[in-house]
């Protein structure tokens, strides 16, 4: 029998704001479904993704503040959730429709609480 070893290097990056405190997260493609996974799974934030990634519930709102690349465009149930609850910023999004991939490598983001 032969064991195969695999390192995936942590090569994405991601800086997050949570309140006055500033958190560097490293991941790697698909270590994570989804950025809100990846947050709660790093960071304890009150009531955070209470729907648990469905997209209805916008308890994981986030504010892009910098990006360097373009992550994946809000789709149709974000646009309509994000609207349900009145917010036209387009730099809020919810996190659960962020997927981890190398496009979000050196995202800056703030929890929105």
């Amino acid at each position: 029998m032969f064991l195969i070893s695999i390192k995936l290097d942590k090569n994405i990056e991601i800086i997050v704001l949570n309140g006055s405190e500033k958190i560097t997260l490293n991941t790697y493609t698909n270590e994570y479904e989804n950025l809100m996974e990846l947050l709660n799974d790093n960071i304890f934030i009150n009531n955070f993704g209470e729907c648990k990634g469905v997209g209805k519930c916008c308890t994981c709102l986030i504010e892009i503040i910098t990006k360097k690349t373009k992550i994946i465009d809000v789709n149709r149930n974000e646009q309509i959730t994000l609207k349900k609850h009145n917010i036209s910023n387009l730099n809020k999004r919810l996190a659960c429709q962020i997927m981890i991939d190398s496009n979000i490598h050196n995202l800056e983001i703030a929890i929105v609480n």
